[in-house]
């Protein structure tokens, strides 16, 4: 997900988007257990997506006090 994307949203979408990623992320983790994930750099790209949302969360909620 790209940063425009992310800025362009509203603070309780990025919240909500935040919890699926994590979803996302748990789940990607135990079925790659189960059978290993051919390219596993989504989990990198995952967790980098999630620490953006929650960067600019944290700006967004800084504006708004």
């Amino acid at each position: 997900m790209k940063v425009t994307e992310i800025r362009e949203m509203s603070v309780t979408d990025l919240r909500d988007r935040i919890e699926v990623e994590k979803n996302n992320l748990e789940s990607m983790k135990i079925n790659h257990a189960i059978s290993p994930l051919e390219d596993t750099s989504k989990f990198k790209k995952s967790r980098q997506d999630i620490a953006r949302m929650i960067t600019i969360l944290a700006q967004k909620e800084k504006e708004q006090k």
